[in-house]
């Protein structure tokens, strides 16, 4: 049987991020079945359980850990390649690369777990919101007030923008399937062993440099879509947002991280990041953004409006360079 030619790949990318708004997290499929980061997640474990031990030389720690991000990289873009064969060869098989790139974009998963956070907050107090929170940041949760909590959910829903939305869509636009893979892989990684502390700093090294280079662009391009989300909002500020980048982008540990946030934290008169915890580690960062501190679970809500028009607007771009061919 001939396969059905497939549609542009800009279009598939559409209706994949149509899909995730939709269907989100699919924890009906994926509480039977092994979601794919979750398995990335497994491989990464075990590979750093066998070849991260104290004893070793940080030399041969670091080296380690660069032998691991470069097997995950190709293993994952080896992987791809072969599905997205498998795509072309296969009568309707696109429909399972929308699927694919639908459950590694992770629009409304974000969106649900930071709303949480709000719900929590509104809900069960101090306790609640803390709960909610420990789901989506590494920091302690137990060391925050409830503004704190607020700040963490904003600061993640942010950051995540970048790293869970833009930075797959651009890497699929530019790379295909084996391009999207290869990311989610290095982002796996960065988020599970790129560490400062004495466990992973040595061991997570080359996965967090190489996560940081990946990334320059998306993070940028994320900042600026937020920036411009604050133009659809009420009560967001689109200026606010642009000299909040232009100021305090750089003042983020991130080379990346500080886009998103200095955005996020001009558009709704926010004050993000400044001194954190986390375990084992206190990080004393300057603030971003020089509105209120005191942020709350309305803050959270108000951020998640701004993320959704984000959202929009970063499909959006994807039918505008379909149209433009």
């Amino acid at each position: 049987m001939l396969a059905v030619m497939p549609p542009d790949p800009l279009l598939l990318l559409f209706a994949a991020l149509s899909l995730d708004a939709l269907a989100g997290d699919m924890p009906g499929l994926f509480g039977r079945v092994t979601h794919p980061v979750v398995a990335v997640g497994r491989l990464i474990a075990l590979a750093e359980a066998r070849l991260n031990r104290a004893e070793r030389p940080r030399r041969d720690r670091i080296v380690r850990g660069a032998i691991v991000l470069v097997a995950m990289v190709a293993g994952a873009w080896a992987l791809g390649w072969a599905i997205h064969r498998f795509v072309l060869a296969t009568r309707w098989g696109f429909a399972l690369e929308v699927f694919l790139v639908a459950v590694l974009v992770a629009q409304r998963g974000l969106f649900d777990h930071v709303r949480a956070v709000a719900t929590g907050l509104e809900t069960d107090g101090l306790a609640g919101g803390r709960a909610a929170v420990a789901h989506i940041v590494g920091r302690d949760p137990q060391s925050l007030d409830e503004h704190g909590v607020a700040r963490a959910a904003i600061e993640s829903c942010a950051e995540n923008f970048s790293d869970a939305v833009v930075a797959p869509v651009f890497w699929y636009v530019a790379l295909g399937l084996p391009g999207l893979f290869a990311y989610k892989a290095v982002n796996t990684l960065d988020s599970m062993i790129g560490y400062r502390d004495d466990r992973f700093e040595a061991f997570g090294k080359a996965s967090a440099r190489f996560d940081d280079l990946i990334n320059l662009a998306p993070a940028r391009l994320a900042g600026l879509l937020v920036a411009l989300a604050a133009l659809f909002v009420p009560g967001a500020s689109f200026p606010g947002a642009l000299r909040c980048i232009w100021r305090d982008a750089g003042k983020h540990r991130s080379p990346n991280a500080g886009w998103p946030e200095s955005a996020m934290a001009g558009a709704l008169g926010l004050a993000l990041a400044g001194p954190r915890h986390y375990p084992g580690l206190t990080v004393s960062d300057p603030w971003i953004g020089d509105g209120r501190a005191r942020a709350t679970s309305a803050d959270i809500r108000r951020a998640l409006i701004v993320f959704a028009a984000a959202c929009g607007l970063n499909a959006l771009g994807v039918l505008a360079i379909w149209a433009s061919r």
